[in-house]
């Protein structure tokens, strides 16, 4: 252990071999299985696309595709037992809790049990990636009053997703862009949910284990919570006209500004270069640009002054509101979307698998002696 060394939150620390996603920090390139982001996105390259290729190391065939949409259109109703448990929950519970309990009481009403054949572990990802969006829009329909909403087969996830949220069907930019989206939030190598999930996953836990584990990780703000925070800050600043005076008074105070700086990438985060992009387009077709306004003065001081680049949360936070998804749903929606890196990563992990096991710097006592209850006295701090 002497000749360990230390990095605080395990910091540029490998932790496991993948070659499901590349970061280049340097360069601000995400990598999916060798394709770049940018030609994923310009090629029209759908959601379905992208969980196939995390999956399986290439991108599907025509056939391909069919046979596996097909297979994840199939799986998107909701067990009858994840229904009953959600009427069961808080109305005004966290959403991410709620996402979370459904995740394990699913595990436990899946039709293969505790079959873990790595065949097995393939169908109940299967079956995860198809509901999690339904288990996403029932519970928003459960915490606001309103019936569930039936999948329809003949739509996109990304389509079937926004269908089922609001009861109607959008128009194809609305849904193109939603599924840009999904697309974006897919992987990000080994993040702190998907680091989790392989945890779990290395101690030959199920499926359902693992990605509760992921669910329960994305909960926390330093992670999936972090858009909800950006938009909570753009409505504060309220008007593009006090964003100015609102931003260099909060850095002043050192507040903590969620959105910007990355632990990897160096330059601007590749992902936010879509997402600007479509703040803009979202926040033209709903006719109101205030928060892209906003966020392009608190982007610009930011810049200036702290020298950051925004990342993926900054302007998905306006992206997503702009299409009138609710702020407690922005945690939510990136599960939607993270589900394929997160299964892709647990199937990685069970074909070629060893124990997760690291060890801690000890920084307490290392030696004392034994003193008997009798002879104790109190410490003095």
């Amino acid at each position: 252990m002497a000749d360990a060394e230390f990095s605080e939150g395990l910091e540029d620390v490998v932790a496991a071999s993948s070659n499901i996603c590349f970061i280049d920090g340097d360069e601000g390139r995400l990598v999916y299985r060798g394709y770049d982001i940018h030609d994923l996105v310009a090629g029209g390259c759908t959601f379905e696309e992208v969980i196939y290729l995390l999956w399986n190391g290439e991108l599907p065939t025509p056939e391909q595709l069919q046979t596996f949409a097909a297979t994840l259109r199939s799986n998107r109703q909701l067990d009858a037992h994840v229904i009953q448990t959600l009427h069961t929950l808080p109305k005004d519970g966290n959403a991410m809790a709620m996402l979370r309990t459904l995740v394990s009481t699913a595990g436990l009403f899946d039709p293969d049990g505790e079959d873990n054949s790595f065949e097995a572990s393939v169908r109940k990802a299967s079956r995860l990636v198809a509901q999690l969006p339904s288990m996403v829009t029932a519970i928003e329909r459960h915490k606001t009053g309103q019936e569930m909403v039936a999948p329809r087969e003949e739509l996109s996830l990304a389509a079937n997703f926004l269908y089922m949220l609001f009861g109607k069907e959008v128009d194809d930019v609305t849904a193109r862009t939603f599924e840009i989206a999904l697309i974006l939030h897919a992987d990000h190598e080994l993040n702190a949910s998907t680091f989790s999930s392989r945890v779990t996953a290395a101690t030959l836990s199920d499926v359902y284990s693992a990605i509760t584990s992921a669910v329960g990780t994305l909960k926390g703000p330093l992670h999936g919570g972090a858009n909800e925070q950006v938009m909570l800050m753009l409505k504060e600043i309220g008007a593009p006209s006090n964003a100015d005076a609102w931003i260099r008074e909060a850095l002043a105070n050192k507040r903590r500004i969620m959105g910007f700086g990355h632990r990897v990438y160096h330059t601007e985060d590749p992902r936010a270069t879509h997402l600007r992009k479509m703040s803009k387009e979202m926040g033209e077709r709903a006719g109101n640009l205030s928060y892209y306004e906003i966020s392009q003065t608190v982007e610009r001081v930011v810049k200036e002054q702290k020298k950051l680049n925004p990342n993926v949360d900054f302007y998905s936070a306006s992206t997503y509101f702009m299409m009138g998804i609710p702020i407690h749903l922005f945690t939510p929606v990136f599960a939607v979307s993270r589900i394929a890196g997160w299964t892709a990563h647990v199937l990685e992990q069970y074909r070629n698998n060893r124990l997760i096991r690291p060890r801690a710097e000890y920084t307490g006592i290392k030696r004392r002696a034994y003193v008997a209850l009798a002879d104790r006295q109190i410490v003095a701090e």
